[in-house]
Parts: C-alpha cells; sequence; structure tokens
C-alpha cells in the first residue's frame, strides 16, 4: 500500500469531500466484488466498517444467505453503470474508493432509522449494493422499504457523477446471484420460467415498480422451445439491472395456483442489427441521406482532381504539342533522330486558299479584342473550312482554348454516354455517369476558365485597384476562347435540349466576361437557337462560302506539285482548269481531288470518279431509306434535281420552285427540311430567301450523272407524275363536289352562272393533266421494260 504523489493528491483535494479523499488509496485491480460489515448492534450508519470473514462465502457461491430475522436491500445508482464496450477491471476498483458504499448508505440510513445495517455488498458493475439489515421484531420488509423509499425521495441523495440522478432502494424478493462473469447490464431482461408460464399482465405488475417497461414479448405458446421464456425491456439500464437484483430466483404462483420460479438474465440488443433493420425499413430517408454523403464525398474528393484536369485541358499543358513537350522533342531531336524527313510531305499550302480570307481572319481577331459581351458566328456549309479557319488562323496565337465539338455528345445513346461525351470534350474526369449531370461539368468549366484567365493577372500592374470581375473586363485579350464546333449539327427533340443547355453555358461565359465564345456551324438557322440565350444581343456573324477557282487551283497544285517531274506538271494543269470548274471550291472535294491526283490518276479522272461517288451518296442519303423519318419526299427531291439538269444557270429562283405542283402545300418546310440535310444551299437576300444553290458545287455534276441514268429517271418520273395525278384527282373531287352541291338548289339563279363555268373550266384543266400524266407513265414504263 503506498499513497498519492503530491501533485495528484492536491488535484484529489481540490475535486472531492475530505470523506471521499480519506478512503482514496490505490489497490491492484480485481474482478470479485468488494463487500463491508457493519457491527451487529450498530444503529443505522457507522463511521468506519471493516471486512467480514462471512464475504468469502459469499463471493464462493453467489448467494447471500439472510436468517430469518434479517432482510435485504438493493440501493441503486451506487456507481455508474457500465456497459461492455468499457474496459471494467480498473474502473470499479477505483469508482469503489471514489465513492464506497458505505459511506453513500451512510448518508442514505440515519442512525435513528428502526434497522440494524450488518453488511453492505456493492455490485460495482450493476451500479449499486446490497444492504444487509437486521429487523427488529414484528417488522415487515415491505414497511422497511416504503419507508426508506420515502426517507429517500425527501432527501434527494444524489451522487457525485449523476448530478440529475438519485439513489433508490428497492426490497430484495428473490435470491441474487453475485456473479462476476464478463456479462453486462442491458435494459432487455430474459426471464426464464421454471414451471409454467407466467402472463405478461402478472410480469408487468411485478417488474413495474422498478422502472417504466417498453415491451414484453412472451414465448409463443406452439414453441417448443425450453425452457420458456419471456423478454421484458425497459425504458433505462438502472431499472432493469434492480429488477434483476431484487426478483431473481423468485417463486410466484401462477393463474393455476401452480409455482414458477423466475431466473432473469440480461440480454443484450445487437444494435448493429437494429440499426441494419432500421436502415431497410427507412429507405426513403436512408436513400437521400446516403446520396447526399456519397455526392459531398465526391465533391470534397474529386473537385479538385476535375478543376485541375480541366485547367489543363484548357491549357494545353498536357497535350503532346505543348510548349514543353515540344521543347523537350526538340532537345533529344539532337541526340535521337526523331524527324529522318525533312518537308510537309502529304500537305499541301494552306496559305494559298486562305489569301483571300485574310480580311475575315482579322476581322475576327479585332471582335476577340473588344469588351462586347456576344457571341461569334462562323458560319457555312459543310467542308467550307470552318474549323482550319478559326483554330489554324484566327486562334493560332492564342494561349488559351477550349474546344467542344457537339458532334460525339450528339451522337451518344443515352444520358450516361451522353455525359460522358460531354464532359470528354471539357477534359472533366474522372465521370461517373450515375452521380454526375451536364450541371457538373459545367459549372466547374467556367470556374476553370476563370481561373486560367486570371491567372495572367500580375501581382503588380497597373490596374491591381480592380476586382477579378472589373479586371476580366478591362481585359479581353487575356480571356481564353471557348470554341463549340459542329452546333446544331443534329435538330432532333433530345439535340435541342443540348443546344440549348450549351447556348446558356456559352451565354453565362460571355456576360460574366469569363471568355470568348465562337459558334461554328453549318445550319443557317442559328440565330433562332442562340437568340433564347441572348435574346437582347446582336450576333458577330462571319458566312464563309466556297474557295473562288483560282485559290482552288493553286491549293490543289500546292499538294500536287511536290515530287513530280516538270512534264507531269504541265500535263496536268491544263486538265485542273476544267475539273476544277466541274468540282466547285468546297475544301473536302479539293483535298479528295489532290489525294487521288498523287496516286496517279489524271484530273479528269478523278474528277469522274468524285462525281460518281457524289452520285451514290446522293441516292443513299436522300431516296433510299424509311420515308417516315424524312420530312421531305424523294419526287420533291427528284424535283429539284432536274430543275438543276434542265436549267442553264447554278442557282434556281426561291419563288419558282414554290409554284411546282409538288410544293403548292408544305413546299417552304420542305425546303428548309432538305437545306438541314444539306441537299441544296439557300441564298438570302436582304432578308429574304433568294435563290437555291445546291449543297455541294460537285452536286451539281452529280445531279447531271443521275439524270444520265434512263432507268433511274425513268423510275423517279413516274413517281412524280404518279403523284402529280393524285393531286390532280383530288382537284377534280373537290370541283365536282362543288358543282354537285350547285346542282342540287332548288332553282336555277343566273348569279351562280359564273362560278359554274369557272368550276368546269378547272375540272377539264385538271383532267387534261391527268391524261398527259397518264401518257407520260405509259411511256416511261415501256423505259423500264427495255432497259436495265
Amino acid at each position: 500500500m503506498f499513497s498519492l504523489s503530491t501533485t495528484r493528491a492536491q488535484c484529489l483535494r481540490r475535486a472531492y469531500p475530505r470523506s471521499i479523499r480519506q478512503s482514496w488509496r490505490f489497490q491492484p485491480p480485481r474482478r470479485h466484488a468488494t463487500a463491508t460489515a457493519i457491527p451487529t448492534g450498530a444503529t443505522g450508519n457507522t463511521d468506519h466498517v471493516e471486512p467480514t470473514e462471512s464475504l468469502s462465502n459469499v463471493l464462493e457461491s453467489g448467494f447471500i444467505d439472510l436468517k430469518p430475522n434479517e432482510g435485504l436491500l438493493f440501493f441503486d445508482n451506487i456507481y455508474p453503470v457500465f456497459s461492455a464496450f468499457l474496459d471494467t477491471r480498473f474502473i470499479p476498483v477505483r469508482l469503489d474508493q471514489i465513492s464506497s458504499a458505505d459511506k453513500l448508505i451512510k448518508y442514505s440510513i440515519p442512525k435513528e432509522f428502526p434497522i440494524k445495517v450488518n453488511q453492505v455488498i456493492p455490485r460495482v458493475k450493476e451500479g449499486g449494493a446490497f444492504v444487509k439489515f437486521i429487523k427488529p421484531a414484528n417488522t415487515i420488509d415491505r414497511e422497511v422499504e416504503q419507508q426508506m423509499q420515502n426517507l429517500l425521495q425527501q432527501n434527494k441523495i444524489r451522487p457525485w457523477y449523476s448530478p440529475f440522478g438519485q439513489i433508490r432502494c428497492f426490497l430484495v424478493e428473490g435470491r441474487p446471484w453475485l456473479e462476476d462473469l464478463q456479462r453486462f447490464p442491458a435494459a432487455r431482461l430474459k426471464v426464464e420460467f421454471e414451471g409454467q408460464d407466467v402472463s405478461p399482465e402478472q410480469l408487468y405488475t411485478m417488474f413495474r415498480r422498478f422502472g417504466r417497461l417498453i415491451d414484453i414479448n412472451p414465448l409463443p405458446r406452439d414453441s417448443k422451445e425450453l425452457p420458456r421464456y419471456a423478454y421484458l425491456t425497459f425504458g433505462k439500464i438502472r431499472s432493469a439491472t434492480a429488477a434483476r437484483n431484487c426478483l431473481h430466483d423468485l417463486r410466484v404462483k401462477t393463474a393455476d395456483g401452480k409455482e414458477t420460479q423466475l431466473r432473469i438474465l440480461y440480454s443484450r440488443t445487437v444494435k448493429a442489427h437494429t440499426i441494419r433493420k432500421w436502415i431497410i425499413d427507412h429507405p426513403k430517408i436512408v436513400v437521400p441521406i446516403i446520396l447526399a454523403v456519397i455526392a459531398a464525398i465526391a465533391i470534397a474528393v474529386f473537385d479538385p482532381i476535375r478543376t485541375f484536369f480541366v485547367e489543363a485541358h484548357i491549357t494545353h499543358s498536357l497535350d503532346f504539342g505543348s510548349k514543353a513537350w515540344t521543347w523537350f522533342k526538340g532537345a533529344a531531336s539532337t541526340y535521337l533522330i526523331l524527324n529522318k524527313k525533312s518537308g510537309t510531305e502529304g500537305t499541301g499550302d494552306l496559305s494559298v486558299l486562305w489569301e483571300e480570307r485574310k480580311e475575315t481572319v482579322e476581322t475576327v481577331k479585332s471582335w476577340l479584342l473588344e469588351t462586347t459581351e456576344t457571341f461569334i458566328v462562323v458560319q457555312g456549309p459543310r467542308g467550307s473550312g470552318k474549323r482550319d479557319l478559326v483554330l489554324g488562323d484566327v486562334l493560332k496565337d492564342w494561349n488559351y482554348t477550349l474546344v467542344f465539338d457537339c458532334e460525339p455528345v450528339q451522337d451518344g445513346h443515352g444520358d450516361a454516354q451522353i455525359i460522358r461525351a460531354a464532359a470528354a470534350q471539357v477534359g472533366y474526369r474522372p465521370v461517373f455517369g450515375w452521380l454526375n449531370s451536364i450541371n457538373s461539368w459545367v459549372d466547374l468549366a467556367v470556374q476553370a476558365l476563370k481561373n486560367v484567365a486570371l491567372s495572367q493577372r500580375q501581382k503588380i500592374d497597373k490596374d491591381i485597384s480592380l476586382n477579378d470581375d472589373e479586371w476580366l473586363e478591362a481585359h479581353p485579350e487575356k480571356r481564353p476562347v471557348v470554341v463549340i464546333d459542329n452546333f446544331l449539327h443534329r435538330t432532333d427533340a433530345a439535340g435541342e435540349k443540348i443546344y440549348q443547355r450549351l447556348s446558356d453555358w456559352a451565354a453565362l461565359l460571355v456576360s460574366a466576361n469569363v471568355a470568348h465564345v465562337i459558334f461554328m456551324t453549318n445550319d443557317v438557322s442559328f440565330s433562332k437557337q442562340l437568340a433564347r440565350s441572348l435574346p437582347d444581343r446582336v450576333f458577330r456573324t462571319v458566312m464563309l462560302g466556297d474557295a473562288s477557282p483560282e485559290a482552288a487551283k493553286r491549293y490543289v497544285l500546292s499538294h500536287i506539285h511536290s515530287g513530280m517531274s516538270d512534264e507531269e506538271k504541265s500535263k496536268e494543269i491544263e486538265e485542273l482548269d476544267s475539273s476544277i470548274d466541274q468540282l466547285g471550291g468546297r475544301l473536302t472535294d479539293l483535298e479528295f481531288l489532290a489525294r487521288r491526283i498523287r496516286t496517279g490518276e489524271m484530273p479528269a479522272q478523278a474528277v469522274s470518279e468524285i462525281v460518281k461517288t457524289s452520285a451514290n451518296e446522293i441516292l443513299k442519303l436522300y431516296f433510299l431509306g424509311d420515308p417516315a423519318k424524312r420530312s421531305y419526299t424523294k419526287e420533291q427531291a427528284w424535283t429539284l434535281i432536274k430543275m438543276f439538269g434542265d436549267g442553264k444557270e447554278d442557282q434556281l429562283r426561291y419563288n419558282e420552285v414554290l409554284l411546282h405542283g409538288l410544293f403548292s402545300k408544305g413546299g417552304e418546310e420542305a425546303i428548309q427540311a432538305l437545306e438541314q440535310a444539306e441537299f441544296i444551299t439557300i441564298v438570302s437576300a436582304e432578308g429574304r430567301p433568294w435563290a437555291i444553290k445546291p449543297g455541294k458545287p460537285v452536286y451539281r455534276a452529280a445531279f447531271r450523272k443521275l439524270q444520265s441514268d434512263k432507268v433511274l429517271q425513268a423510275k423517279l418520273d413516274i413517281d412524280v407524275a404518279t403523284e402529280l395525278t393524285k393531286t390532280e384527282t383530288a382537284n377534280v373531287a373537290k370541283y365536282e363536289t362543288e358543282l354537285t352541291t350547285l346542282a342540287q338548289l332548288p332553282s336555277k339563279p343566273s348569279e351562280i352562272a359564273g362560278r359554274v363555268s369557272y368550276l368546269l373550266k378547272k375540272l377539264q384543266a385538271s383532267q387534261m393533266k391527268i391524261e398527259q400524266y397518264e401518257k407520260e407513265i405509259g411511256a416511261l414504263k415501256k423505259i423500264l421494260q427495255s432497259e436495265f
């Protein structure tokens, strides 16, 4: 035995009363309960107690033996109740020393109380203590319990560790089992019956006085499990500990008069199962919480990573074409042969083609240096060189660009693929299709673009007094450029939602001065879509057409002259003029021509193959397939082909086409659909449609190629004549119906004579057209019968 150190003792003097400090001594840990004895004959509590020799018998047997003149009380709330997750090997011993049971019971039982305390047996694990007392003659145990409870209710003795709880006292009616097993108190008791079952009503009467009962679950009557039992759940653990210590091994009489012995055990509820059951039973609450937690974790963990990748995508710091990689490649080429061939084999001099577009390039560059909050739109047919103009010339020296291609996004199937494709365009990774949305990368891309723009701001400059937004507005040359390519690539309902979201995002960028936005589109009706996002702005628009014949010739020559002799050059130049006149100035077709010439074909032969390929393309795209998916008919497309072939000019009058019988109803919608399909191009002048041109210059020659096929022409002419016959037949039926109505009038007034004459003339004209169409159909059928 040894006392505590000086520092430790000083702390204890401040924290605990002197009476408690005197009993504090360090002892080695022990598992069994301690007991103190009060000498027989003492009244109430005494100032000093000594252990008795009879304690060893109690610990060995586990039961407290009572003489006829002795009783047993259980005092609750003497110690804290310990659960299984606490280490109780040392704490109960020290708590026993800090708050000894004999001292608290001394405060609880005054000297004038009419009992003689014989022994105090602490139950540290269960938070209480047994008090064995000698009762006077003719004393009823219940009266002692009642008087003790009244006394405790008046004095309200509270232990130091529980300022809101008070000590309680109960009469021990059973035979408590003083075990020191690794079993810990719980609010749920398992009451086993040795004998007949005890009814829930009787159990409630017996156990309710210890505390509020939550539930009583008896074993089903048809169960064959032995021994029989019932579960009792209390609201507090202390109520369960008091009930077990007071009623264990009690013999009670059942309804049939037989005795049943109660065996009471703690039954711990597995909280994991309870939590799991609650989660399963409340999915409407749990699922949103889980998703919110996952989303919060994803934002906290992955958003910085995604921001890094988006910024790297804008600055091109991870591209092989970046300045760092170019420097490394140049340095390594000094020692390693990375480029064995010199020159630019297989590539032509684009400057010869864009010489006439220098003014357009300079115009777009000047727009990027202005603070106007609007879009820049580069519109032109497919293959007109929009991408090369913007990325190759306008943005050649611009440091930070972000190219968003709508085509792979629009071609995605399902929301997950669309989100992944859109995220790839801005460098947003990693992507979780089930968790991310379009808004995820849109918001992050805006922040990344702003960070990139502000990264160019110097700590010391003349605009140091400006905030970030004012600085971005004052320095348009520092903003990144967002290029949205293939805008309005498809015009179905699903695509319209994507385009609307992109245009709203672009409007946010230009309105906040975060970035410049350039749209590249083939669709001439782009203003309708963009006006929804910026309704009060005028767009900066550039219209690109085909190259002039002279520029197209120089472009092809720049491709084919490399590695050729002078004789071969002069021979091909002679045929090139007529070939380019037939092919036109579309960039993709010129590249195709140059590629075929380089393989050894003559220009005339190469153009012939290109025209043939274009003719097959027209048949596949505009005449074959499901007619329900088209907003025009093949008869309308064939009519335009014939009108282009019959005319001497390269364009048709827009309103003249509408006068044709097949375009009399819904003609403008059909023409617009054909333009969307890139079959034709509508030329506007002074704000109205003015003329119609082929979708590509080479289509003019392809149209003639199709007309030269007699069988194809005869078949499609029959279809056109059949449609026109149906139209005239419907007109005849309409005229006949009106004439019949007029003939049924009771009298024949002279006023209707003019109307009747008019209808008869219209009917005759329609009938003559029907007869003419039928003759043409008959002649065309003979061609089908004689030609292959």
